[in-house]
């Protein structure tokens, strides 16, 4: 069983590792959400940074309430992330987070195209697969799967 802590904890490590978010604006553009790599930068809580471009519907909306949705790649931990995403261009921000799969897309640091939008989480609910071998073998033994689930979910953050 995770307690809270650990499914938190266990969220910003597949974050980091996995890094790709479906991240959208609430209320905005029908509920559409569009894959976003994430940077994880300093601590556990975020801000959760993302590079893009002008022509991204996030920018020309100018930001506001975001929802990101992640999977991580072995389909174990699911998470919704809700917060404030804001836009921005500061040349030190972008000097810090910048790499070589960013570079891939834009022509420098100073493409005039160049954004990079800053989710500041205010929540999330974490979900950790329990269909695994283990929770079938405590079925067929009776044990209540709705009671294993209870201590997999995460509603908040801590």
């Amino acid at each position: 069983m995770s307690t809270a802590a650990e499914l938190e904890s266990k969220l910003w490590s597949a974050l980091r590792s996995d890094r790709v978010m479906m991240l959208g604006l609430v209320g905005k553009d029908d509920g559409h959400t569009r894959p976003m790599t994430a940077i994880i930068e300093g601590e556990d809580r975020g801000p959760i940074w993302f590079f893009t471009s002008i022509d991204n519907e996030i920018v020309t909306a100018g930001g506001g309430r975001a929802v990101a949705a992640f999977v991580s790649k072995g389909h174990d931990l699911f998470a919704t992330i809700h917060g404030r995403v804001s836009i921005s261009q500061d040349p030190a921000a972008i000097d810090r987070l910048w790499n070589s799969m960013v570079a891939a897309w834009f022509d420098g640091q100073d493409d005039p195209k160049l954004r990079v939008l800053r989710l500041d989480p205010e929540g999330a609910q974490i979900w950790e697969n329990a269909s695994s071998l283990f929770a079938g073998v405590r079925a067929l033994f009776g044990a209540d799967p709705k009671e294993d689930y209870k201590s997999k979910v995460l509603n908040g953050l801590q």
